[in-house]
């Protein structure tokens, strides 16, 4: 975890008290997914990646009887999430770690084995081993649970000039569109029993996934997901 949590630090140190009001502009599709979770009376959600906890904060103000919990492996992120907690009142609401999201333990880390909702929101693309994470997520949803996913996608319906531009930019946050997430997707879907659904929006700008945990499905709730094989980008 230590040499993603000092890339992550010295990435965001400065960028963290910008974000916000910058990534709104160009990270579309969060709030629809938020709209989307429709996480149930008392139920659970887990940000992975929760950065500035912008989405926690969402949450929790449209799902007023859910327990929210955020993971990050950047301490600078989650002291500015902690910050934007406190400032909305939703201390007791929302509870926040550090960890690596590929291999995390959320009983030790906020008392709590599974989940009723996941959401990843355009952190995938910035994480190399981003099919380990979507393995992880998967094997802690409880029975029925959802894991939500939206990302860069690959641009196919874009003009070339435009992906050529959106690319180079999105290089320069070491942000990496993940052409294959809707296979992957589909992959750990059917290796756990889970359903999938996957659209690509605004011309391939990005992709909004769903994976449902059905009752009885293959992975144990809190049991890890299993090994994911190497997706290799399609041309």
């Amino acid at each position: 975890m230590n040499d993603a949590a000092h890339a992550m630090d010295r990435m965001y140190r400065r960028q963290r008290h910008l974000y916000d009001a910058s990534r709104k502009f160009y990270l579309l599709g969060r709030d629809q997914t938020i709209a989307e979770l429709a996480v149930p009376a008392g139920g659970s959600v887990l940000e992975i990646g929760c950065g500035t906890g912008r989405n926690l904060v969402r949450i929790a103000q449209t799902y007023p009887s859910a327990a929210c919990h955020g993971l990050d492996v950047s301490a600078a992120m989650l002291d500015t999430a902690a910050r934007s907690v406190a400032r909305a009142g939703l201390d007791g609401r929302i509870s926040l770690a550090r960890g690596d999201a590929t291999a995390f333990d959320p009983t030790a880390l906020f008392g709590q084995d599974a989940y009723d909702r996941i959401l990843i929101s355009y952190a995938l693309s910035m994480i190399p081993p981003w099919e380990r994470v979507l393995a992880e997520a998967v094997g802690h949803l409880a029975p029925e649970g959802q894991l939500h996913v939206v990302d860069f996608g690959g641009q196919a319906g874009l003009p070339r000039p435009a992906r050529a531009l959106l690319n180079r930019w999105l290089s320069a946050f070491s942000v990496t569109p993940r052409v294959t997430l809707p296979q992957v997707v589909a992959d750990a879907a059917a290796r756990t029993g889970a359903e999938a659904c996957v659209r690509q929006r605004f011309g391939g700008y990005c992709v909004q996934a769903v994976i449902v945990r059905r009752t009885g499905s293959g992975v144990p709730a809190g049991g890890g997901g299993p090994p994911v094989p190497d997706h290799r980008p399609i041309a």
